[in-house]
């Protein structure tokens, strides 16, 4: 029987090397090529709503640090260039995904006017409701809240999201002038919402928790509606 001479041992690791090195790559070219399917599969529209609704369930599970342009990309199954040809910016793609974050939002405070209406409710009693609406969505979609609320989506101005986080400021200002006629409403109403959104934030961080000693905020929430509207009216 023959053995194998010193230069075909020499040989043998440099060419199971180069024999994974090219399994390698053949994994990675059939990676971008399914990629790159999808994405043609998919169209302009497809694989932009694809990409959004990655995010929004990135967001989600694992909050707003975690929403590269590569990982969402990765997520939704497309190559590390295809965010880019849809969203010419980060911020162009974190404001897509805010928005439907302000939908929602928007759309659970038009549920409960529309209970309210049924329930034919005063100024005061909506502006109760739409504060345990804002405080409870901070509460359920942490991630999505604070993606929406973000200084640099807002300042940026991308994808109008400055239009739709406003309507939502709107409604409250036009309770607050119902409620302190012949006050600048919208100073009222802008003080209100920043107490209502640094508690939704301190009651996360646990920090109310700890000065408190207690894990019940409503009485706090309850005397930042006083403070800023004054005494609600006894109960009859």
């Amino acid at each position: 029987m023959s053995h194998p001479s010193p230069q075909d041992r020499a040989r043998a690791p440099r060419d199971a090397a180069a024999d994974a090195g090219t399994d390698a790559r053949d994994v990675d070219a059939d990676a971008d090529a399914d990629a790159g399917a999808r994405e043609r599969a998919d169209g302009r529209d497809g694989l932009r709503e694809r990409l959004v609704r990655t995010g929004v369930a990135l967001v989600d599970a694992e909050g707003a640090q975690a929403l590269t342009l590569r990982e969402i990309a990765r997520r939704a199954g497309v190559s590390h260039g295809a965010p880019r040809r849809w969203f010419p910016t980060h911020l162009d793609l974190l404001s897509a995904i805010a928005r439907e974050g302000f939908a929602e939002l928007a759309a659970r405070v038009a549920e409960a006017d529309r209970e309210a209406d049924r329930a034919d409710a005063g100024p005061r009693e909506r502006v109760e409701t739409l504060t345990r609406v804002y405080l409870g969505y901070a509460a359920e979609r942490r991630g999505m809240y604070e993606l929406m609320f973000r200084h640099d989506l807002l300042e940026s101005g991308r994808l109008g999201l400055r239009g739709t986080s406003l309507p939502l400021f709107a409604r409250l200002t036009a309770l607050v002038a119902e409620l302190r006629p012949g006050t600048d409403a919208v100073t009222a109403a802008g003080a209100l919402w920043a107490n209502l959104h640094g508690l939704a934030q301190l009651h996360h961080w646990g920090s109310l928790s700890l000065a408190t000693g207690s894990e019940d905020f409503t009485p706090l929430v309850r005397a930042a509606l006083d403070a800023h509207l004054g005494p609600a009216e006894p109960t009859r």
